[in-house]
């Protein structure tokens, strides 16, 4: 990977999306195995009918993962600074995950050259999901 120079970028910059595979039971299912987070909200439909909900639904994590991904695949992790996200939606079964990043912000601080990223998770419908924001330090 090669990671983008500071000069190279500008406020206002997007970076390159991550578009993932519609949401299904058997990505919920490997999820709760990787992620330890059993919640029957997520994969019993019974339980989530009991709760007033339509059907299961993904964790919200997995799409904080997603975003985490975004990153990664535009920087090293080693680069990434600092990570932060906010749950705006619920992400159901048959939505497609698109995640996308604006630099919005250029500076310095200790010693490093830095940008802020503003982050979004949204489906395809254009609903957001999740938004945040990551600091990562470019040379």
């Amino acid at each position: 990977m090669t990671a983008p120079k500071f000069n190279d970028v500008n406020v206002g910059d997007q970076i390159p999306e991550l578009k993932l595979p519609a949401i299904n039971r058997t990505t919920l299912a490997l999820y709760c195995g990787a992620s330890g987070d059993h919640n029957p909200i997520h994969i019993d439909i019974d339980f989530a009918r009991k709760a007033r909900m339509p059907d299961v639904f993904a964790h919200g994590m997995l799409s904080a993962a997603y975003l985490g991904r975004l990153m990664t695949n535009w920087v090293p992790q080693s680069q990434l600074r600092s990570y932060s996200v906010r749950f705006t939606g619920i992400t159901q079964l048959g939505h497609v995950p698109t995640c996308t990043g604006t630099i919005t912000e250029k500076f310095e601080a200790n010693g490093e050259k830095l940008v802020r990223v503003a982050i979004r998770c949204g489906n395809q419908y254009g609903e957001e999901k999740l938004v945040g924001e990551a600091v990562v330090a470019l040379a």
